[in-house]
């Protein structure tokens, strides 16, 4: 495994990847963007070391800030993994760049292929597909890698916010119309790790999540389950309940064929992911 190089190594994902490369004794290095800004070439060259490997975790992800702030999503979305991607063919590195299901306009009814038509109807999703487009015009043998609903059970993900409000609530409304493939973030991890020690890939999208959907009702009365409370507690509802700035899809699970089709390994179920992350943190306290 040559040495690694990950962006957005203090978020989520960039956190989980820092730790399994350091506890599998991969040559990591993570850089935060108070230590490396992504959209300044001349900062991206001097960071990146010849035949490196560098997985671009870094993002702005605020989806609904983005709606009026999508000059700097453009930026930091867009513009910035196109240079990290010049910078990379400039000194014969690889690079793994991370997406998301929200390139796609969210109202299909089968999982969506590496290949299916784009059409993201948010600020956020927009930036996201430059940044896709800048990275593979720069360098076409980098892999897009589009992913979905990551946790890690802590902070305010998802997964965190359903523990604590199991604490808080007698119950709670969640919304049931909105699907998609709830992803562990160590496992992403692991998978993308796994495509970071492959040499022998074309360049290209890939998709990568657990395997399986749920809605976000399905996954807040899954947590509850795993916490050993009564899944009961948890009541349906309409997204019409929540309106947020940026409309979020009604359905974004993304197909894993092409994942596999590389020769690497899909994924667990997503509950199975689930009952592993819950465990974790029962372990850690």
């Amino acid at each position: 495994m040559p040495s690694l190089l990950v962006t957005g190594s203090h978020g989520q994902l960039g956190s989980a990847l820092v730790a399994r490369a350091a506890a599998a004794g991969v040559p990591i290095r993570g850089v935060g963007s108070t230590d490396l800004d992504i959209t300044d070439p001349a900062a991206a060259a001097a960071a990146i070391e010849p035949g490196a490997v560098v997985i671009n975790c870094a993002a702005y992800t605020a989806v609904d800030a983005a709606e009026t702030d999508e000059d700097r999503a453009a930026v930091v979305n867009g513009t910035g993994p196109g240079v990290l991607a010049a910078a990379c063919a400039d000194k014969d590195a690889r690079l793994i760049h991370i997406s998301t299901d929200y390139v796609f306009a969210g109202d299909a009814s089968q999982p969506y292929g590496v290949d299916a038509a784009t059409g993201p109807r948010t600020a956020y999703g927009r930036t996201k597909l430059a940044g896709e487009q800048a990275v593979l015009s720069a360098l076409p043998s980098a892999h897009v890698v589009r992913t979905a609903w990551v946790y890690t059970g802590e902070g305010t993900d998802f997964v965190a916010t359903m523990r604590r409000l199991e604490r808080e609530r007698d119950t709670l409304r969640v919304v049931d119309d909105q699907r998609g493939s709830p992803t562990y973030a160590y496992d992403l991890a692991d998978a993308l790790l796994e495509l970071a020690g492959r040499t022998d890939l074309p360049g290209g999208v890939l998709h990568a999540t657990n395997a399986g959907d749920a809605t976000w009702f399905d996954l807040a009365r899954a947590v509850f389950e795993e916490v050993g409370a009564d899944p009961a507690r948890v009541q349906p509802c309409g997204s019409d309940e929540f309106v947020r700035p940026a409309p979020r899809p009604a359905y974004s699970v993304l197909a894993g064929d092409a994942w596999v089709s590389a020769g690497l390994t899909p994924l667990r179920p997503w509950r199975e992911a689930l009952h592993a992350a819950v465990e974790a943190l029962a372990t850690r306290g």
